[in-house]
Parts: C-alpha cells; structure tokens; sequence
C-alpha cells in the first residue's frame, strides 16, 4: 500500500522532517507539500493541511500524532509497528497527541525551523 505524507512545505523544520522521511523510510511513501497538491484528492481542506501534518493510505486521511503513528504502522520493522500502534492507545495517545502539539506549536524553534513555521493564530 502506497501513502502520501502532506505536510507544510512553508516550513523548514517540516520539509527537512519530511525529508528525513523519504531518505529513511522502509516503505515508498509519496511525500508532498500540501501547497503543490490538489487537497480535494485527499478529501482535506486547506485548513486541515496547513494545521496538521497528513497522510493518506488506505483510502483514509490521518493527521497529526495519528498520521505519525500510521507512519510507524506502515514500516517494515516490528519495533516501529509496535511503537505506532502505542501510539494511538490510550494512555500513550494522550502523550503523543501532547508531544505533537508542542512540537507543532514551537517548530519555528526547532532545528531547520524559521520564523515562517511559527503557527499563527487562526492557522
């Protein structure tokens, strides 16, 4: 089963996140700034992109720490399997939704991050 990654191709720490994916990665996974796509493909709205990261496979949309958990479920080692279905199991959820949020809201302070990756508000 092939994915689509969409993240926000505005960011630097999101396209070298993205980057890192497509290098490393043990399953193709087609990998797009939500800019440079046709989002209706992928049932999203310009909204839901530019908020969360999103993949696609299966013919169903994930996002957030659930689209990084659908990640980890689609490599090919057990150990990522495991830790990606973890990661949507209550209490573990909780904890991954907490880590994206923060990683989401303070990107622009990260590695490869600018001051355009800052979330603004309404964004």
């Amino acid at each position: 089963m092939k994915a689509t990654l969409i993240f926000d191709g505005d960011c630097g720490f999101c396209t070298s996140t993205a980057n890192y994916i497509e290098k490393n990665s043990s399953t193709l996974i087609e990998i797009h700034p939500w800019q440079w796509v046709e989002l209706s493909d992928y049932g999203l709205t310009k909204d839901q992109a530019s908020a969360k990261v999103q993949i696609f496979a299966g013919g169903k949309t994930y996002s957030g720490h659930k689209a990084f958990a659908k990640l980890l479920r689609l490599q090919k080692q057990w150990w990522f399997k495991v830790l990606g279905g973890l990661m949507v199991t209550p209490p573990f959820s909780w904890g991954a939704r907490l880590a994206y949020y923060f990683v989401a809201k303070y990107r622009h302070k990260l590695p490869g991050g600018t001051p355009a990756c800052e979330m603004k508000p309404g964004r």
